[in-house]
C-alpha cells in the first residue's frame, strides 16, 4: 500500500479553511503511504499560497459548473500518474469526480467541510450546490465529515450512516508564545475570508460593548473580504462605532502562526457554516483563549466547560461581549492557564498528523473493498 496515488479535486479559488485542509493532507499523507495530487477547477490563490510542492498542484480550469472540457485532460492525467482513487471536496468537484470515476473506473471519497445547503447567503446558490452535490455523490464509497455535526447533517440529507466517517480537521503544532508579560490594551483577533456568515459585524459591535464596559480591547482583523461591498459595509460600521483607532486591518496573510502570536484573545463570531474551522484549531495550537459562536462543529472542539474557550450565542453581540469581558477580566496567569489547556487539546485531538492518518485509513478501507 506504499506510495499509492490519489487525485484531490478542489476548487482552488481561495486559500482559506478547507483549502488548508487540502494543503496539509498533501503534505502529510506521504507519511502514511499516499501521494496526493491536487487538481484545481477554479485556479486562484491555492497554488500561490500552498505549502505543499507545486509539482503536486495542477490547473484544470472550468468556465462554468457544467463545463466538462477538462475531462479528457483529467483522464489522461489519471492514467499517466497511475492514480488509484479520486477524492473530491466541493459540489463542483463532486460533479467532475462522478464523470471521471465512470471514465477511469476509480473509487471515490468525498469530503464534507460544511453543510452545503446553508453554506452561503444566496439561497438559490445553496439549493443548486446541495442538489449538485447530492446527485454527484452517487456511488461514492466513503464520505469524510469534518465533525460530528456535519456527519449528522449528511445523514439527515440521506447519506447512509455506514458510509460516513468523521475525521476531525487538524493543524500543525506551533511554537509556544509567552504572553505572560503583556500589558493592556489586549488584542482580540479574528482570522477568516470575511463574508457575511463569518459575523464580523457582530464582533465589531461586541468590541464596542466591551470597551464601553471598561475593557481595554483592540481588534486585529486578519484576512481578505469576499467582496468590496462587504468590506466597505464593515469598515463603515467600525467608523460609525468610533472604533477606527482600535482596529488593525491586516488583510490576507500567509503566515497565520505569526498573526496569532500577536493576539491575546481569539474570536470567531460565525453565524453558521462552520464544520470544524481550521482557525479555531490554529488558535488552540497557538495557546490562545478563545471566544467563539456556539454553532455546528465549534462546540465539539471547545467543549462546554470553559476550559479552553467560551461559547457565545451566534449573532448576539452582547453574548460575545460578555465572553470577551470574562476573558479580559482574568489575570495573565488565568489566561495563560486557559491557553495551556487549548494547546493540550490540540496536541491530543487536532494535529495535522492525526487528520492525515485517519484519512489514510479511509483510503485503505476503500481500496481494499473497491
Amino acid at each position: 500500500m506504499n506510495n499509492l496515488k490519489v487525485l484531490h479535486i478542489i476548487n482552488g479559488e481561495f486559500y482559506s479553511g478547507a483549502e488548508r485542509v487540502q494543503d496539509l493532507l498533501a503534505l502529510r499523507l506521504p507519511e502514511y503511504g499516499y501521494v496526493a495530487y491536487l487538481a484545481c477547477l477554479k485556479p486562484g490563490k491555492f497554488k500561490s499560497n500552498c505549502a505543499c510542492s507545486g509539482d503536486l498542484v495542477h490547473d484544470f480550469p472550468m468556465r462554468s459548473r457544467v463545463d466538462f472540457a477538462q475531462i479528457g485532460r483529467l483522464v489522461d492525467f489519471i492514467k499517466q500518474n497511475d492514480i488509484r482513487l479520486i477524492h473530491t471536496h466541493t459540489p463542483r468537484a463532486a460533479l467532475i469526480g462522478l464523470v471521471l470515476a465512470m471514465r477511469a473506473g476509480l473509487p471515490r471519497v468525498h469530503h464534507l467541510h460544511s453543510p452545503t445547503s446553508r453554506d452561503t447567503e444566496n439561497k438559490l446558490r445553496n439549493v443548486i450546490n446541495a442538489v449538485t452535490e447530492r446527485l454527484s455523490v452517487m456511488g461514492v464509497k466513503r464520505f469524510i465529515a469534518v465533525s460530528d455535526s456535519i456527519g449528522q447533517w449528511a445523514a439527515s440529507m440521506g447519506i447512509p450512516r455506514g458510509r460516513i466517517t468523521v475525521v476531525p480537521n487538524g493543524v500543525p503544532a506551533m511554537p509556544p508564545v509567552d504572553r505572560s508579560g503583556r500589558a493592556e490594551p489586549l488584542t482580540v483577533g479574528s482570522v477568516a475570508l470575511f463574508r457575511p456568515r463569518k459575523g464580523l459585524e457582530v464582533l465589531i459591535r461586541a468590541i464596542r460593548l466591551a470597551r464601553d464596559k471598561g475593557a481595554n480591547l483592540n481588534l486585529r482583523v486578519v484576512g481578505g473580504f469576499e467582496t468590496a461591498e462587504y468590506e466597505k459595509a464593515i469598515k463603515d460600521l467600525a467608523n460609525q462605532l468610533e472604533l477606527q483607532e482600535h482596529i488593525v486591518w491586516s488583510g490576507f496573510q500567509n503566515n497565520i502562526p505569526n498573526e496569532l502570536a500577536q493576539l491575546d484573545i481569539f474570536a470567531l463570531p460565525s453565524l453558521y457554516g462552520e464544520g470544524m474551522p481550521m482557525v479555531v484549531l490554529e488558535a488552540l495550537a497557538s495557546g490562545l483563549p478563545i471566544a467563539a459562536s456556539d454553532v455546528e462543529g465549534i462546540p465539539q472542539v471547545l467543549g462546554r466547560d470553559g476550559t479552553a474557550g467560551l461559547l457565545a450565542r451566534p449573532g448576539d453581540a452582547e453574548s460575545l461581549a460578555a465572553q470577551l469581558l470574562h476573558i479580559a477580566g482574568m489575570t495573565n496567569a488565568e489566561r495563560n492557564k486557559m491557553g495551556m489547556a487549548a494547546r493540550s487539546l490540540h496536541e491530543k485531538k487536532y494535529s495535522d498528523l492525526a487528520m492525515a492518518e485517519n484519512v489514510a485509513k479511509v483510503y485503505a478501507n476503500v481500496l481494499e473493498y473497491k
